[in-house]
């Protein structure tokens, strides 16, 4: 049998290993957006099934022929604006100069506190030469989906626009109001996916970081590193030990999006998904599996830097497997 490796368990690029702030990650940076729209969107991960599909790659030696994909089913209930922010620069970067809040609404309460006297646009609109971006913040739906959940998350989303006025055109025509994910992305597309991974404790270094086994009588254990390095000076700290793994947050690229449905019924499994249940809402259909555990959420951005061999049309779906994953 080939050599199974595992690169990425001991890379340094994926240092300090620390854990996420919160349940679900921060976007730094969008890819560019012409079209006046958000630039990302949101999700919980319900689980995996399996499609069969056309094959539609150009270059592919399956081409025109019908194959299997797996595919992440993310239950994604529309999003709806809860404020409007501007942004100065300052000598640190861009900071917030100035926030409007929609009109006071139950769900969004359980999670932020909304002043009771908010601003009004027109004086805003004034100043709006002063701004160099206007973002929004976002908040979800959970009753709308299949979890049992109540408390909203709240995040902040980029715009897309040639300028700020486009922008700030687009936040107040949409300010309190729902915004579905058929207004974001489309079929065919490639997205990123940020996500914070699954917790799974204090583990020992050989499942931490891949490290073999050492000889069967060897001294002080056989799963432990051979060499912690010199007695004296600074011991390294690139040497693998034990210590606590996963709920990172993790950046997954380029993955195509085939398809975005509004009918639970087409993608809910018998006995529904494991841990999460049936779809109530909106779902998109990712190739492939994603970071994350399940029903938590998961955060879709457009492609930073698509891969031009893929077509840019959505495979055409034969069959979508409601076979129920319980065992």
């Amino acid at each position: 049998m080939p050599t199974i490796r595992k690169p990425r368990k001991g890379s340094l690029a994926y240092w300090p290993r620390k854990h996420a702030k919160r349940m679900y990650p921060k976007i730094r940076h969008y890819a560019p957006v012409s079209e006046t729209k958000l630039a990302g969107f949101a999700g919980y991960k319900a689980g995996m099934t399996h499609i069969f599909i056309a094959d539609n790659r150009p270059h592919s030696i399956t081409k025109g022929k019908s194959i299997m994909f797996p595919v992440t089913v993310l239950e994604c209930p529309p999003l709806k604006i809860a404020s409007i922010r501007f942004y100065k620069s300052s000598s640190s970067g861009l900071r917030v100069a100035n926030e409007i809040f929609s009109s006071t609404d139950k769900l969004l309460a359980k999670k932020v506190k909304i002043p009771k006297k908010p601003k009004e646009l027109s004086e805003i609109e004034k100043k709006l030469g002063e701004y160099v971006d206007v973002r929004v913040n976002v908040y979800t739906q959970p009753q709308l989906a299949g979890i049992n959940k109540k408390r909203p998350e709240i995040f902040e989303v980029a715009l897309g626009g040639k300028n700020v006025t486009e922008k700030f055109n687009y936040a107040k025509s949409v300010l309190g109001k729902e915004i579905p994910v058929q207004d974001v992305f489309k079929e065919g597309q490639q997205i990123d996916i940020f996500a914070v991974s699954k917790a799974k404790g204090t583990q020992g270094p050989v499942k931490r970081f891949g490290i073999g086994l050492r000889q069967a009588k060897s001294e002080k254990g056989v799963r432990g590193p051979a060499n912690l390095g010199p007695w004296k000076g600074n011991r390294s700290w690139r040497v693998a030990h034990a210590g606590r793994m996963g709920f990172h947050n993790r950046l997954d690229k380029n993955k195509l999006l085939i398809k975005i449905g509004e009918k639970p019924e087409e993608v809910n499994v018998k006995g529904g998904f494991i841990k999460y249940g049936l779809l109530k809402s909106n779902y998109l259909l990712l190739k492939g599996s994603i970071p994350g555990a399940t029903k938590r959420l998961i955060r879709l951005v457009n492609s930073y830097n698509p891969n031009r061999k893929l077509p840019t049309q959505a495979p055409s779906i034969e069959l979508i497997s409601l076979n129920s994953p319980q065992k």
